[in-house]
């Protein structure tokens, strides 16, 4: 514990429970940018074959988070908004043809969609409310539907789904299924593989504690070359580096989704911050996670007032749990633990806390403490 301890070294008082929207960096990541600004300084890119090193140590750790069949199948992207863009915007749509998602989405996967309107096609919203939320998104799969977009787990309430289950379905009904996994990778394992989904996505910036800014996109290699691009230039070339070449391809790879310059000084921070997670390891990580989903569960239900909108389900949780207390207007009761120094968020009718693995128990019990005090006035 010590060891975590010294990679997270918050200020005193500070109880932080704010990881799915924007994680705090562990300390080698914010080493790792240190020692790439100092050398940025003295030397400029003198040694850029190094930095080229890091990046594509990156691409082989994102591929081991995922299980992507091979590194080549991982493109850096700057965010889960781009990446869900290059999707929506590079398949060959016809009027007629229909997506479904869910209604609980977070706006960067259902604005996308909703964009191609002017396409003539249709969104189909899903209510996930019940108790098998599968069978009501596999249910709209209609002989329109080409994709299902749907979140691993859900933003507001942290509901999670079961993946193979919509993978399977997916796949016997002739529908892409598209992941949007930001509220999972990095806090429970991931597995493309075994999701059977055409594409998955995440940013780097909340359970995989890195920046924002960097984010990766995984693409099936049988559907790369049916996206179509809108995006070129000298890094997503085949022979990106043969400056003097006139004629030119897409690269085969992922990196073909890469069209300029990439982000170097995020790529020093998220690949120090996943060694963390690999060193650790996903299983373990996923563990002291849940453990400390249920310290907040079980703190949160005795008191009198409290409405857990989260499930109570393991099998459903991830990292996150919203609650609304009675009496209380979420806005208000939000102020008053941001003036205690607990970082949470205003989300989906409630307060939604999300610690991590790291997470020290004490750090919850103050919580709870906390919001016990505040009930009772």
């Amino acid at each position: 514990m010590s060891t975590l301890n010294d990679e997270f070294p918050q200020i005193e008082g500070l109880r932080y429970l704010n990881h799915a929207a924007v994680a705090p960096w562990p300390r080698r990541a914010t080493e790792a940018v240190t020692a790439f600004a100092q050398q940025s300084m003295t030397v400029g890119a003198r040694d850029y074959p190094q930095w080229l090193t890091v990046e594509s140590r990156l691409r082989d750790r994102l591929a081991r988070m995922l299980n992507a069949p091979a590194s080549t199948d991982i493109a850096l992207v700057k965010n889960t908004s781009e990446a869900l863009s290059f999707v929506a915007f590079g398949l060959d749509w016809n009027a007629g043809d229909q997506i479904v998602i869910s209604d609980e989405e977070f706006p960067s996967n259902r604005v996308v969609w909703e964009a191609l309107q002017p396409q003539g096609v249709e969104v189909i919203q899903v209510s996930l409310k019940g108790d098998d939320p599968e069978s009501a998104l596999l249910a709209a799969c209609g002989p329109k539907v080409r994709l299902m977009a749907i979140s691993a787990v859900q933003y507001a309430t942290g509901l999670r789904l079961d993946l193979p289950r919509l993978g399977e379905g997916c796949e016997q009904r002739g529908v892409l299924l598209c992941i949007d996994a930001i509220q999972q990778l990095g806090a429970l394992a991931f597995d493309v593989e075994q999701y059977r989904c055409a594409f998955a996505m995440a940013d780097g910036h909340k359970w995989l504690m890195g920046p924002e800014g960097l984010g990766v996109f995984y693409c099936r290699s049988d559907l790369r070359a049916e996206l179509k691009l809108h995006e070129y230039g000298w890094h997503m070339l085949e022979h990106a580096g043969d400056y003097d070449r006139s004629d030119w391809q897409p690269a085969r790879s992922a990196r073909r989704f890469e069209c300029g310059s990439p982000n170097m000084l995020g790529a020093m921070a998220l690949d120090a911050s996943l060694s963390l997670l690999e060193e650790i390891g996903m299983r373990e990580v996923s563990r002291a996670l849940a453990e400390r989903i249920d310290q907040l569960q079980r703190g949160l239900s005795a008191m009198p007032g409290v409405e857990l909108l989260s499930s109570t389900d393991p099998l459903r949780q991830a990292g996150i749990m919203t609650f609304r207390a009675e009496g209380w207007e979420n806005a208000a009761l939000f102020q008053q633990l941001q003036a205690e120094q607990i970082v949470c968020a205003l989300r989906g009718g409630g307060i939604r806390l999300s610690p991590h693995f790291y997470t020290r128990p004490e750090i919850i019990e103050q919580t709870l403490t906390v919001v016990r005090g505040l009930l009772a006035k």
